[in-house]
């Protein structure tokens, strides 16, 4: 299975083994600010087998991203999700609190989103954010992505999306 590549990152397939890693990120309240909660021990284990599932069904999904010295970063990647009622092919990622301003989201969402157009020829990819999510916002600009529309679908009240064609 292919994966993207960047100069300071490894991308590979998330697995049961990244369990300690990923509870330790998706638990952490500073990471899952913008989301309703920190996840659990189940919901992380669930979030694992969504991207098992992703991996099975699409051939990609959200990856590890790992330092080139094999150090955990957080995660990065492409899934479907529901925006408006309609299908759109979203870059999401994940850095850890301690790795967070080094630039690796940027760096792993743009690998992404070359990704998205070199390998599976998307026409259109999008990054759903919370609307507090300065962060986040500044990550998907970087990428070449705009903000296109409100979201009113998902687990918080309004989502931004940005997009761009690709």
């Amino acid at each position: 299975m292919m994966v993207p590549r960047s100069n300071r990152l490894n991308f590979r397939l998330m697995t049961d083994d990244d369990f300690e890693d990923m509870s330790a990120m998706l638990a952490d309240p500073s990471v899952m600010e913008f989301y309703p909660s920190p996840k659990s021990s189940e919901e992380t284990q669930a979030w694992i087998d969504w991207n098992k599932r992703n991996y099975f069904e699409h051939g990609y999904g959200l990856w590890i991203i790992e330092t080139k010295a094999g150090k955990f970063a957080g995660d990065c990647g492409l899934t479907w999700q529901v925006v408006n009622g309609r299908p759109e092919l979203e870059v999401g990622y994940h850095v850890r609190a301690e790795m967070q301003g080094r630039g690796y989201a940027t760096e792993a969402a743009a690998a992404c989103r070359d990704f998205a157009r070199d390998v599976l020829a998307a026409r259109h990819l999008v990054a759903i954010i919370h609307p507090d999510n300065r962060a986040s916002r500044r990550v998907a600009e970087k990428i070449g992505l705009e903000f296109e529309e409100d979201d009113h679908g998902g687990a918080i009240d309004v989502r931004s999306v940005y997009g761009s064609r690709l």
